[in-house]
């Protein structure tokens, strides 16, 4: 047994948990938990524990349910909410198979694959997370647009506003998990608020994503309100993304920065850019997954909905944020395609694997885009060879289902049930007829 297996055994005793929660996503990120107890931690840890895996999305078949969870003690933390003693812990979980092998089903295994290529080419990935959700007053009335909790804007300091203390409850609960946090404050609509990570090593950052939802929502119904990482939620304001700051490292030394070089970005750093925005639309079913993502993509607000990159350019897809120059670990670049709804797992994994496909290959960076890329005619765009992202799910996932990239990246298994789980969606999508129509045809035709 290693020390980190001890700690958590010992923490368990010491503190008197009795409930120890594992956690682990589904193919489309959606949380799952299974609590074990103390008794039964240290065999958890050694052979881990038997479940249905029929029963999760994308898992397994009915005819080969069995699978197995096992603890990350790496992971383990007593979670804040649950008040006094006894308390209840979490640890994220892999899923193995019977014979005790990683199972391809896992979004936490397809991750890993991918930052193990990485490794294979000398280089750490790190990610650093500004996430986006909105807070509504409660109750949300079926059929009715949800009402903010405030009518803020972007930066404002609100007294005594339920915005400003909801981020500090929900900060200091992500520090007491050990989730440190850099910045936070109102965003650009009503009721929208943004807190962002510190960077971490992108499975660390996955992980850290998923206790954030989960910490977002315990605060927001402590506070008796609402909070939804909804891409879109409001017809008239911006939606809520996940802009990632994303960067490459060789040992200590960040493979992204170049002295003297345009932004300081290394030929590495550009070839990695020009693999995301190559692979651009193929990737935008994972790092965009919902019908509603592409309402903010497309819906403006200086949401990416062109394939383009540029140097604080905020239209762009990839903007290279300002620099500094006696800073080498500065040198990064950020992604502002992402919904904070994506599965996290997911999203590293084919954004990684774009970007290094793009260093294989030594792919040629496209000129940067230096105007607001929304202000631009369709001709002008063209003329730029700037494409389009997917304007669609369904324009999506046809991009995605032809692409050897995304299928190498999540395996077989996983790829068919993301694609027949975001067709299955479209279908439903499409099916509805909206308040829109009954509004504009109804009374006319």
């Amino acid at each position: 047994m290693d020390r980190q297996q001890e700690f958590v055994l010992r923490t368990v005793e010491e503190r008197d948990i009795r409930f120890v929660r594992l956690w682990f996503t589904d193919v489309v990120g959606t949380l799952k938990s299974v609590a074990v107890a103390p008794a039964e931690l240290e065999g958890a840890f050694e052979e881990g524990l038997g479940f249905d895996g029929s029963a999760i999305e994308g898992f397994t078949r009915i005819t080969e349910s069995d699978m197995l969870v096992r603890p990350d003690p790496g992971s383990f933390q007593v979670l804040p909410w649950r008040g006094s003693a006894p308390y209840t812990a979490r640890m994220f979980a892999d899923i193995l198979t019977p014979d005790g092998s990683p199972s391809y089903a896992d979004p936490r295994y397809v991750l890993k694959r991918a930052l193990a290529k990485a490794s294979d080419m000398g280089f750490s990935f790190y990610t650093h997370p500004e996430i986006e959700f909105f807070l509504f007053e409660r109750p949300l009335v079926p059929g009715q647009p949800p009402v903010p909790v405030d009518q803020a804007g972007y930066f404002d300091h609100v007294a005594a506003g339920s915005g400003a203390d909801f981020r500090r409850e929900a900060i200091q609960m992500l520090e007491s998990m050990g989730i440190s946090v850099e910045f936070s404050h109102h965003e650009g609509a009503p009721g929208q608020n943004e807190i962002d990570l510190r960077y971490a090593d992108a499975l660390t950052t996955a992980d850290n994503i998923m206790t954030f939802r989960t910490v977002i929502k315990e605060v927001a119904d402590q506070q008796d309100c609402f909070a939804s990482f909804m891409p879109k939620p409001l017809s008239d304001h911006p939606g809520s993304g996940m802009h990632t700051h994303l960067s490459l490292f060789e040992g200590d030394r960040n493979a992204f920065f170049e002295a003297g070089a345009p932004y300081q970005l290394s030929k590495v750093a550009r070839q990695f850019i020009a693999g995301i925005l190559r692979h651009g639309r193929e990737i935008s079913a994972v790092t965009n997954q919902w019908v509603n993502s592409y309402k903010r993509l497309w819906g403006g607000g200086e949401a990416p909905a062109h394939i383009c990159w540029g140097h604080n350019n905020s239209s762009a897809m990839v903007r290279v944020p300002m620099y500094k120059p006696r800073k080498e670990n500065s040198s990064r670049i950020e992604v502002r395609t992402l919904d904070s709804a994506c599965n996290p797992y997911l999203a590293f994994a084919v954004l990684l694997m774009a970007g290094l496909k793009g260093i294989e290959g030594e792919y040629p960076l496209p000129e940067e885009a230096e105007d607001d890329v929304w202000l631009l005619t369709d001709a002008e765009r063209q003329a730029l060879s700037i494409r389009p992202l997917p304007n669609s799910l369904h324009d999506a996932v046809t991009a995605m289902e032809s692409s050897e990239l995304v299928a190498e990246v999540l395996g077989e298994q996983v790829f068919d049930v993301f694609l027949r789980n975001k067709y299955s969606e479209w279908a439903q999508y499409r099916s509805q007829v909206t308040p829109f129509e009954l509004e504009r045809l109804l009374p006319n035709l």
